[in-house]
């Protein structure tokens, strides 16, 4: 499958999800205190081991959710999409942003305790460069090399934000069982029987985790929830808001976390009344994004009118405000681009309505659910919205043709948040917008550093507001379900569920 095609199948509107995702740092929804002694049972985790555990090629998502335990990357990438260095000691950069040399942490060892090589982590980056996982994120890296206890990594275009990237886990292979890892645990299996155990040494981190995590095979999603309902499982990831969300049911807590899945809305720039910028600016104006993330995604997402994570130091607060849902602005706006509202319902020109139609895939109802409220809100301010429907297949073909006036769709952005697939010449730009200042904005900020990439974002996302070829509705969150009362301190990330786990409280398997 090309990398187009396979962006193509991460776009969602009301179906195909990407792999999953609130807010800041662990905001909270929990269900009722229950009235009796909460029971604790051993810290088990969830596998499926059929589907193998190989951190890079393997595709089972609960399965790869282990790889935090077991592997680390070069970088991890907090809640606020900053790379912070793990195996990376330190990095430099070349005048032209097109070679990175990246020094390895010392004294770091795999599970067998050898060390750590610069080619072991070569050989971990060209595995990752050629899997469905991990290869478009890598997809600019012409070349990885070794040298003395350094990386070298070429780049075909600069990013500043390279390090965001590299959160990839690095391995030794083991002659094809299981590849080795330098994290805190190591996977071993008896009897048919699965479970990490906790390495006796590990450069990370000495805390007071369970010297053995179980892991509970699991055949399918029923056996997931049921496991998990019934207490057998500690701890489950699950996208609340999906196409096809689990029904866990009983008394847990909920801890959310920020994802790059953007929710947006695209417009036809090429033809009908989307192609006036003017008209864009004014529909994006008359969403009311909070109501969306708050109500429709039951506070599972993040509002936001622009496509960068709030939590994240690329955000322009002021711009950002300025975005924010306005009937006013839309009005104003639509006055502008020579709409005029009488004594009827919806704005009109020469006669004619201001009509316009929103597409949407019908196969998950929480984007529906918005498509509805859009409309809704829309028309509340003198536009007449028409929701049209449609399955999977056909809503993929209706966006191929041009076939809308607006679309609603959903992708996940990778964490440098450059937006490639969505301008001139993207993937995902079935608006068919092209615009040469912005695609030249958005080279300059993919290729800048530490506070220049700031200002480089600013004058990006300043153009993204006036030309407005889509609008940013909001980022989901995962969510991370836990048995009542038995983890606290967690602060779990779209690439890592166990970030910062040295700093996690366990009761489960421990005396009440």
């Amino acid at each position: 499958m090309s990398w187009c095609a396979a962006l193509a199948l991460v776009l969602t509107a009301c179906g195909g999800e990407p792999p999953a995702a609130e807010s800041p740092a662990a905001s909270s929804t929990v269900r009722p205190t229950p009235t009796a002694e909460v029971q604790r049972a051993p810290f088990a985790l969830p596998c499926y081991p059929e589907a193998g555990f190989h951190p890079i090629t393997g595709t089972n998502r609960v399965n790869l959710e282990l790889t935090g335990l077991v592997y680390d990357g070069l970088y991890r990438v907090d809640q606020s999409f900053v790379a912070r260095n793990a195996l990376a000691a330190s990095q430099s950069v070349s005048a032209d942003g097109l070679v990175w040399t990246i020094t390895l942490r010392q004294g770091v060892t795999f599970s067998d305790g050898s060390a750590l090589t610069p080619q072991d982590v070569v050989y971990s980056l060209n595995l990752a460069r050629e899997s469905e996982r991990y290869g478009y994120r890598l997809s600019q890296i012409s070349g990885v090399s070794a040298g003395e206890g350094t990386v070298m990594i070429t780049l075909s275009l600069p990013n500043g934000a390279l390090d965001a990237l590299l959160d990839v886990p690095i391995l030794k292979e083991s002659g094809g069982g299981v590849p080795l890892g330098t994290g805190p645990y190591v996977l071993q299996s008896a009897g048919g029987e699965y479970s990490l155990a906790r390495r006796a040494e590990s450069w990370r981190f000495d805390a007071g985790l369970p010297e053995t995590i179980r892991l509970r095979s699991i055949t399918g999603s029923d056996a997931l929830v049921s496991a998990f309902d019934t207490g057998d499982l500690t701890l489950v990831n699950t996208d609340l808001t999906g196409s096809s969300p689990l029904g866990f049911s009983g008394n847990y807590e909920t801890c959310d976390y920020p994802t790059s899945n953007l929710v947006y809305v695209g417009f036809n720039t090429a033809s009908g009344v989307c192609s006036d910028a003017l008209v864009r600016r004014a529909l994006a104006a008359g969403m009311d994004r909070s109501t969306l993330a708050r109500v429709i995604l039951a506070h599972h997402a993040q509002a936001a009118p622009l496509p960068v994570h709030p939590q994240s130091v690329l955000y322009p607060e002021t711009l950002a405000e300025e975005l924010s849902y306005s009937p006013q602005n839309l009005e104003n706006l639509l006055m502008e681009a020579g709409w005029s509202r009488g004594a009827g319902q919806y704005f009109t020109r020469r006669g004619r309505e201001l009509e316009v139609t929103l597409l949407v895939n019908q196969d998950n109802s929480y984007k529906c659910d918005l498509a509805a409220e859009l409309a809704r809100e829309l028309e509340s301010a003198g536009v007449h919205v028409t929701v049209d429907q449609r399955t999977w297949s056909d809503y993929l073909a209706a966006l191929e043709a041009g076939e809308f006036d607006l679309y609603l769709a959903e992708t996940r952005l990778t964490a440098d948040f450059t937006l490639t697939p969505l301008l001139t010449g993207g993937s995902l730009n079935y608006g068919q917008y092209n615009d040469w200042t912005t695609s030249t904005l958005h080279a300059d900020f993919r290729a800048a550093r530490g506070e220049v990439r700031q200002n480089a974002a600013a004058a990006l996302y300043e153009a993204l507001a006036e030309q407005m070829p889509f609008t940013a509705l909001c980022f989901k969150n995962g969510s991370v379900l836990t048995q009542w009362g038995q983890i606290t301190g967690l602060t779990p990330t779209q690439g890592d569920l166990f970030y910062q786990v040295e700093n996690w409280e366990i009761a489960a398997g421990k005396e009440s």
